[in-house]
């Protein structure tokens, strides 16, 4: 049984039991695939609790709040991760990309395999992109602050995000729309920051949000 821990957002978390069941579709019920999901929308907002180092809770910190905002997503992570685990789920996926920020320190600390989604996304573009070309970035200005998809990407690909402007006035403004429910409204906003992407030459753009997806 696959675990899933959502709420980051619900939205984004529904929107992956969805494609999950679409990419695995059964002729009858007892062929589709097994599937947990914890909405578990309680998880302090992760853009706003980055800041600290990424490798492990014994390093330094920069100060002792941005500390206690790591652990407190981090022991909130563990949790959902350990609930899926005593409901016998072989593996984990986390439908957000900011909380991949915290993913060295999780798989420590939950004894069952996590997908790491960027790492994904990275495997599946050495298949169908050119070293060297240019790959459009989407994402909450946390996760472009803690370059998950950068460590990946950086020695192969040439990232490219949106302006100051965009990130803004599009990029953040359609995530939050969609948390809100306003897809259409989203749609609308997103436009401008791939148009950006589009511009600069991206053969591929990636959706580094899963509100982004929705839009």
């Amino acid at each position: 049984m696959i675990g899933i821990l959502g709420g980051m957002g619900t939205q984004a978390g529904l929107d992956f039991c969805n494609k999950l069941a679409i990419l695995y579709r059964g002729k009858i019920d007892q062929e589709y695939p097994l599937f947990l999901l914890y909405n578990k929308s309680n998880i302090p907002g992760r853009p706003e609790s980055i800041g600290v180092q990424t490798k492990n809770l014994s390093d330094k910190f920069k100060n002792k709040k941005n500390k206690k905002k790591y652990s407190m997503v981090l022991n909130s992570l563990v949790h959902g991760c350990k609930l899926l685990k005593k409901s016998k789920c072989k593996f984990i996926v986390i439908p957000c990309n900011t909380a991949h920020y915290w993913y060295n320190d999780l798989i420590k600390k939950v004894n069952l395999p996590i997908i790491n989604m960027p790492k994904e996304v990275f495997m599946y573009t050495k298949k169908k992109c050119k070293k060297k070309s240019s790959i459009g970035l989407l994402a909450t200005e946390g996760t472009l602050k803690t370059g998950i998809y950068g460590k990946f990407f950086n020695k192969n690909y040439n990232l490219i995000y949106p302006d100051k402007y965009n990130q803004k006035n599009s990029v953040n403004k359609a995530i939050k729309l969609v948390k809100r429910g306003n897809v259409k409204a989203a749609n609308k906003n997103i436009k401008s920051a791939i148009d950006f992407l589009i511009k600069k030459k991206c053969k591929k753009i990636i959706l580094g949000c899963t509100e982004l997806p929705i839009a």
